[in-house]
């Protein structure tokens, strides 16, 4: 044997010795006190707070709006006003820019993104919302259009290919079982039986069913909806899930992470046609061999919203709350409340594109159309914490699969933890930044609003430490990010809905709807195409 096989089995000897010794080497150096002790200690030390949105900015609508005569008597002058700079609101002003067309987008925030934005902790990039994109399919031109343009992807021979440093780099998954005191690769629970292993069996072979019977895409605009998506979306995931027999804790489990993970709410909580949506309009339910392709990056999709953003330069105009809307016959009134001013502020446009939440949308215009009068008290929003924790290095690892990019806890509610320098190629130990995610309840968006972020960083840290022992004394600093409404909640019956339809299609007038919200979800191919859509239709309608 060489030298360096011989360093390396001497590595690896040492490694599983740390391993095996962890508990007792986590204490070492440190009073031996309770982990809850040593969490509520370090949690009332550590630096950080909350970062990301700004709650007074978002929550002016609440209070007595000024008057349109409060605002300077000679507005700022665009062809199109976009409001809202998340992802459809960047896909739809660049798409109009590109083509010439004098644009200015407004958005509340002071830097844009929506929930796609990015963060930095001492020179360390990390995301504060969205953290990848799947490979798209096919059915996604726009997508596939869009990374062409971005370098990260090429077609050659009839055939995508894709950057591979911007692909997820291995190990992707993981999944810690609490029981078996260990780590494994994937996400999937390895199955306890025969019995659940037929019910994965049985699932997988349901979703190919409904994929070959109903039909799905991403994004879902761009398949047809018909009276066998209606009957999906009438009832709950959960009560589907009980009609077929598929009752399994391990399978069960999943299934409600996955709704977590991508709608924000569990499977009780969204329509069957979203459930399956999830696996149907992408790589079917995958097997705990198959993982799925996805774009990612330190700073998360923050790395997307800035590519969209940058050619809009000028056009950009952050710290600007919309607080009116008023449809003329030859133009948009818009007030705003500029942050940095502190005053009001009057636009007028030919055309505005109301790249909102519909609940905030409905709020705004003065004059909604019937569509959106009655979907903005239809929608159901759900409440996130995304938390980063910057760490002086990685922390000691327990037995089982290493440290991958997304990191979960199977049984709990929470969403696990991404490591944000996954991607890079450095193989020095060091300064790192791990992300967190919680998609809490409806019930409990108002404990968002504590100006005491400790107690939230203290649940972080609970969730966290049990898999770390040593993590409470590794973390430096804590930044948490608090989603008031983060993402529609496609509940039953809101997908089907004729006035979401309604407002996807509007073309007449001079308001236009462009969001993830009018797709029922929140996920960046919906968004962005949606942008896309409402630039094109107004540039054909400019012709």
């Amino acid at each position: 044997m060489g030298q360096a096989a011989l360093s390396a089995a001497g590595l690896r000897r040492r490694e599983v010795l740390a391993l095996t010794l962890l508990p007792a080497l986590a204490a070492c150096g440190r009073e031996a006190r309770p982990l809850a002790d040593r969490i509520a200690s370090r949690a009332a030390e550590l630096p950080g707070g909350w970062v990301g949105a700004d709650v007074r900015s978002g929550h002016r609508l609440r209070e007595a709006r000024p008057s349109w005569d409060s605002a300077p008597a000679t507005p700022r002058r665009a062809q199109v006003l976009v409001l809202g700079a998340g992802i459809a609101g960047l896909a739809c002003a660049r798409r109009l820019k590109a083509q010439g067309v004098d644009v200015a987008v407004l958005d509340l925030e002071t830097r844009p993104g929506g929930n796609s934005r990015s963060h930095e902790m001492a020179g360390l990039p990390c995301p504060l919302g969205a953290h990848y994109l799947p490979v798209p399919g096919d059915e996604a031109p726009e997508i596939q259009a869009l990374l062409e343009e971005l370098g990260l992807a090429r077609h050659v021979a009839g055939r995508w290919t894709y950057d591979e440093r911007h692909l997820c780099h291995s190990p992707q998954e993981r999944l810690w079982l609490e029981a078996q005191d260990q780590w494994v690769e994937g996400l999937l629970p390895p199955p306890e039986s025969p019995a659940v292993q037929a019910e994965y069996q049985r699932f997988a072979g349901l979703v190919e069913r409904a994929r070959r019977e109903v039909g799905f895409a991403m994004p879902s605009t761009h398949h047809r909806w018909s009276s066998a998506h209606d009957a999906l979306d009438r009832q709950s995931f959960a009560s589907w899930l009980d009609d077929q027999g598929l009752r399994s804790a391990p399978l069960r489990w999943y299934l409600d992470y996955c709704c977590r993970d991508d709608y924000g709410a569990p499977a009780a909580e969204v329509s069957a046609w979203a459930g399956l949506h999830y696996f149907g309009s992408r790589h079917g339910f995958m097997s705990l061999e198959e993982r799925e392709s996805v774009l990612t990056w330190p700073q998360g999709n923050g790395w997307l919203s800035a590519q969209l953003a940058h050619p809009l330069a000028d056009a950009l105009h952050v710290g600007h709350t919309v607080l009116r809307v008023r449809e003329e016959r030859h133009a948009v009134q818009v007030l705003s409340w500029d942050a940095s001013a502190d005053r009001p502020q009057r636009w007028e446009a030919d055309q505005v594109v109301l790249a909102l939440p519909l609940f905030i949308a409905g709020r705004v215009v003065e004059q909604p159309s019937a569509a959106l009068t009655e979907m903005a008290p239809r929608m159901r929003y759900a409440p996130w914490l995304v938390a980063n924790l910057r760490l002086d290095e990685p922390p000691l690892e327990r037995l089982g699969a290493p440290l991958a990019w997304d990191n979960v806890v199977y049984g709990r509610d929470t969403l696990g933890y991404v490591n944000a320098g996954h991607q890079s190629l450095d193989p020095r130990r060091g300064p790192c930044v791990f992300t967190a995610y919680r998609a809490l309840p409806q019930a409990q968006r108002a404990s968002l609003l504590t100006p005491d972020w400790r107690a939230w960083a203290a649940q972080i840290l609970a969730d966290m430490a049990p898999l770390h022992p040593d993590l409470p004394e590794r973390v430096q600093a804590m930044d948490l990010m608090r989603y008031g409404h983060a993402m529609s909640i496609p509940v039953p019956g809101l997908r089907g809905a004729a006035a979401l339809k309604a407002l996807r299609e509007q073309g007449q007038g001079r308001l236009h709807h462009a969001h993830a919200d009018l797709a029922g979800y929140s996920v960046f191919e919906e968004a962005f195409t949606q942008g896309e859509a409402v630039a094109r239709r107004l540039l054909a309608n400019a012709r």
